[in-house]
């Protein structure tokens, strides 16, 4: 039966085609490229599988090589702390910015909000990196030359001092994905039935209640999906945030360098295709383990919040 109804709708078949394509294309047929991660992998003229068929197996010394580097503590340190802040900071934020936005009555005043607050999300990092250049310069930065100046503080070199970046960074991150995954949590939040405040308004209760008791709630699903999506890329850097925007200054290392960037600059000094590969690798192993342990847990408290 289900058959005879799948075919009864070439149409609606046909549109579902680009997307599998692209599927297929971008998400599994790469899968096979972890291979390369268990090989010496050099690139020696010809077609790519010529060349990984003459590359030698090493079996695990690239997943070696990667965990024994002297930088392996600090950019896995990095990589999983400011992932910690972004998950927190990130939902707490969102979900304020999403219960703030639809208590506004105003509509149209709502949707100019919704435009500003989503436009840093479809601006590229390098765009980004420029914008707080103009803040951030240690010459003509807006900071240093209009706002220090006029109080007499002397300028601060904002890209050779670790101890700013921190913040930079974290800030950074949720002004520009705040507003994408506020738009998320209120998409739930309208989803929610309007008698649930009426009769909560008829019992007297406040504003805040009506949201601690019951949109909060309401959207804790969601939430908890999101967070758990989050958890699952604990291993896996923005790379844009931490290469563009501290303009890869040196002097900044220990605080912006994460895996993604060093795998990137370990690829562009050495050319190690198969270490860039097994920490790829490891990012994606980690990161699937981290999401099954989460739902476990999530399960194990409330099966309905799982995502399987």
């Amino acid at each position: 039966m289900k058959m005879k109804k799948r075919s009864s709708n070439p149409a609606l078949l046909m549109m579902t085609l680009p997307g599998l394509v692209l599927l297929i294309a971008f998400h599994y047929l790469p899968i096979g490229g972890i291979l390369i991660a268990f090989k010496d992998f050099s690139y020696s003229g010809g077609s790519f599988l010529k060349n990984f068929e003459n590359s030698s197996w090493v079996g695990l010394k690239n997943f070696e090589f990667f965990i024994q580097t002297p930088d392996a503590y600090i950019i896995t340190r990095n990589t999983i702390l400011y992932n910690l802040v972004f998950i927190a900071l990130g939902t707490a934020a969102s979900v304020f910015l999403a219960i703030a936005l639809n208590e506004l009555r105003h509509r149209r005043a709502a949707k100019i909000y919704q435009t500003f607050i989503l436009l840093p999300y479809f601006l590229s990092w390098i765009a980004v990196s420029y914008l707080f250049f103009g803040f951030l310069s240690a010459d003509k930065g807006i900071i240093n030359s209009m706002i220090l100046q006029s109080l007499g503080a002397k300028p601060v070199e904002w890209y050779s001092q670790q101890s700013y970046w921190p913040y930079i960074l974290v800030f950074a991150n949720l002004w520009k994905y705040a507003g994408y995954n506020a738009i998320v949590y209120l998409a739930a939040i309208t989803g929610i039935d309007p008698d649930y405040y009426e009769a909560a308004s008829l019992d007297g209760a406040s504003k805040w209640q009506q949201i601690r008791h019951i949109t909060i709630p309401s959207i804790s699903t969601v939430i908890t999906l999101m967070v758990l999506l989050g958890i699952g890329r604990m291993f896996f850097a923005d790379f844009g945030l931490f290469y563009q925007v501290p303009l890869n200054s040196g002097a900044l290392f220990e605080v912006t360098n994460v895996i993604d960037t060093y795998v990137y600059r370990a690829l562009m000094n050495s050319g190690d295709i198969g270490m860039s590969a097994a920490a790829s690798t490891f990012q994606a192993f980690v990161g699937f383990v981290l999401v099954v342990l989460s739902n476990w847990i999530v399960r194990r408290i409330d099966k309905e919040k799982a995502i399987f």
